[in-house]
C-alpha cells in the first residue's frame, strides 16, 4: 500500500499493480488529492478501504451494489478500462456517482498482439526457436527443418468481426500483409474502400482469419459456438484478443482437437486466471496468453494519463468519459 497526502479529496485505488507493476507512477494522481493505492484488494476488504474516500478507482475489483450502498460518501468511480462490468452501473446512477472508463488507450497494442499470436500460429517461431536451442537444427541432415505447414498470409481473407478502433487497425495491419479484408460489424458503418462488409455467417465461411474485436453483450456471448465453427474451413484460424465470453470454450477445444479447424490464438478466456481443466488449456493447435494485449507499456502509461485526466475532468466540474447519466 501507497499513501500520499495532501489537503485534496481522498482518493483510493483499489487494485493499481496491473496498471503500474512499478514502471510508472501515480504522481499524476497524487497532485489531485490525498491518494492511497493498494495492489489487489480481496472483496471483504473493499469498504473497509474505501471508506471515506470520495473517488474510488477500480480494474478488475468488483463494486457491486452492496458495496457500493455502504460508501456513502462515495461520488466517482474510474473504472481503469474500457469495460466497466466490474460496477454495477444502474446502483450508482441510483446514487448519483459519476462512472467513467478509458477508451481507446490499448489500441496498437491489441492489434499488435493480435498479429502475434497469429503469426506464430503460422510460422511456430516459438516452437522451432526451441528445439533450435535444443539442438536439434545442429543435428540435422539437412540445411533446415519444419515440423508443422508454414502459412503465408498475403492473398489469405482476414474477417474482422467488430469494426471499432482496434477492429480497424488490425484490418490496416492486415492490408499491410497483403490480407483481402471482410468484416461484420453491428450497427452497419459505411462502405470503406479495400473492406467488404458481410453478413455474420458468411464471413466465418469465407475467412482464413476469424479476429474477434466486438464488445460483449448478450448478443455476442457465445457467438462462437459449434454451429459456426461448423462453417469455417478446416485450414482456418480464429484469433480472440476482445472478451473471453464470446467464444464457446469446449465448442472451440472440441473443434481443435478434431480438426475441424487449424488452430485458434487465445488472450481472453471466460474465467480469468483459467481452472486447470479448461478445455482450450490443452487442445490441439491453441495458443492462450495471459490477458496481456492491452499490457503494453506504452499502452499502460495512455492508460493512466487518461485516468489521471478523468479524475481531474471530474473535480473541475467538466466530468469525460461518463458510461451512465448522473
Amino acid at each position: 500500500m501507497k499513501t500520499h497526502t495532501t489537503n485534496k479529496p481522498r482518493i483510493v485505488v483499489l487494485d493499481g499493480f496491473t496498471l503500474n507493476p512499478g514502471d510508472l507512477n501515480w504522481s499524476g494522481l497524487a497532485a489531485l488529492g490525498e491518494l492511497t493505492v493498494h495492489d489487489r484488494t480481496p472483496p471483504q476488504e473493499i469498504v473497509a478501504r474505501a471508506t471515506g474516500a470520495s473517488i474510488g478507482l477500480t480494474n478488475k475489483t468488483v463494486l457491486d451494489a452492496a458495496v457500493i450502498g455502504a460508501l456513502p460518501e462515495l461520488r466517482y468511480i474510474g473504472v481503469l478500462a474500457t469495460g466497466h462490468n466490474v460496477v454495477d452501473i444502474a446502483a450508482a446512477t441510483t446514487r448519483g456517482i459519476a462512472v467513467t472508463n478509458v477508451p481507446g488507450y490499448g489500441t496498437p497494442s491489441v492489434a499488435q498482439h493480435t498479429f502475434a499470436l497469429l503469426l506464430e500460429l503460422c510460422q511456430h517461431v516459438g516452437h522451432h526457436a526451441s528445439t533450435t536451442r535444443q539442438g536439434r537444427w545442429s543435428g540435422s541432415e539437412d540445411f533446415c527443418y519444419w515440423d508443422f505447414p508454414l502459412v503465408e498470409l498475403a492473398g489469405l481473407t482476414l474477417g474482422v468481426v467488430g469494426y471499432g478502433a482496434i477492429g480497424r487497425a488490425v484490418a490496416r495491419i492486415g492490408r499491410a500483409f497483403g490480407m483481402n479484408i471482410i468484416a461484420h460489424t453491428e450497427p452497419p458503418c459505411a462502405p470503406e474502400q479495400g473492406v467488404e462488409f458481410v453478413a455474420m455467417d458468411d464471413l466465418f465461411r469465407r475467412a482464413d482469419v476469424v479476429t474477434l474485436h466486438c464488445p460483449l453483450t448478450e448478443a455476442t456471448r457465445g457467438l462462437v459456438n459449434t454451429r459456426r465453427l461448423a462453417l469455417m474451413k478446416p485450414t482456418a484460424f480464429l484469433i480472440n484478443t476482445s472478451r473471453g465470453p464470446l467464444v464457446a470454450e469446449q465448442d472451440l477445444a472440441d473443434a481443435l482437437n478434431a480438426g475441424r479447424i487449424t488452430g485458434a490464438g487465445l488472450d481472453v478466456l471466460v474465467v480469468e486466471p483459467p481452472p486447470p481443466d479448461n478445455p482450450l488449456l490443452a487442445a490441439k493447435n491453441c495458443l492462450v496468453t495471459p490477458h496481456i494485449a492491452w499490457a503494453s507499456r506504452a499502452a499502460r502509461q495512455r492508460l493512466m494519463d487518461i485516468a489521471v485526466a478523468n479524475v481531474r475532468a471530474f473535480l473541475a466540474g467538466q466530468p469525460q468519459n461518463v458510461v451512465n447519466r448522473v
